[in-house]
């Protein structure tokens, strides 16, 4: 009896090493697919490159994830994950109207700015035309909390009178990422072009503030003071 009771927790062990490596595996060729399908998109990423980026074979990656295709999915998956997950602590409805419009314009501006491959993930994402995105579930999932957090926002506000009847949560979300972005994924042609400085950290916190105020002022209702 001594002996089968030593042996079971001994048994048990390998098991829960193996899962535990599996998922340390997997999201390993998650984050080295990522960096790789940031860099070259999806037509040019390498499965090899990301293979041997990990110390692993090109088969066990196609294992996981059955193609390169279903890979970039679940690239996808994560990358947005990541965003959205932020966004759960952010509590705007905590927060005044004003208050949580320029919080919401800030922690945007300053999670793409934190963040490039992200921002040319979802662009290699429109070059295929949102395909990938359409064909997952779970990432049309992920846009609901953040959409009902501007909900929520926007109703405090307009029963207050702070911010116009007519706002829409999903307009205001365009608005926002179209401002929040720019200065990541257009940096390169815009400095060549105008000689404008939008690197520098000096750069980066006058384009803060100016993101900040053009939304709510985009918002706030005309009876708002200021």
């Amino acid at each position: 009896m001594k002996a089968a009771s030593a042996q079971t927790p001994a048994s048990a062990e390998p098991t829960k090493v193996r899962r535990r490596d599996r998922e340390k595996t997997k999201a390993e060729i998650l984050q080295i697919a990522f960096e790789e399908f940031a860099e070259n998109g999806l037509l040019g990423a390498n499965a090899d490159a990301i293979a041997a980026r990990a110390g692993i074979t090109k088969r066990l990656i196609f294992y996981y994830f059955n193609s390169k295709e279903e890979l970039f999915v679940a690239v996808l998956e994560m990358a947005y994950g990541r965003m959205r997950q932020a966004e759960e602590s952010l509590h705007l409805e905590t927060l005044e109207p004003e208050a949580a419009i320029r919080r919401l314009a800030e922690f945007t501006f300053d999670f793409h700015q934190a963040n490039p491959e992200f921002v040319r993930l979802v662009a290699i994402e429109n070059i295929h035309r949102g395909r990938h995105i359409g064909s997952s579930e779970k990432l049309k999932q992920m846009t609901r909390p953040i959409i009902g957090q501007v909900e929520r926002v926007l109703a405090k506000g307009k029963s207050l009178g702070a911010i116009r009847p007519e706002v829409d949560a999903h307009e205001l979300h365009v608005t926002l990422n179209a401002l929040s972005i720019f200065s990541v994924a257009n940096r390169h042609t815009f400095e060549a072009q105008f000689r404008w400085d939008m690197s520098s950290p000096e750069a980066k916190a006058r384009r803060r503030i100016e993101v900040a105020e053009v939304l709510w002022r985009y918002v706030r209702s005309d009876r708002t003071p200021g």
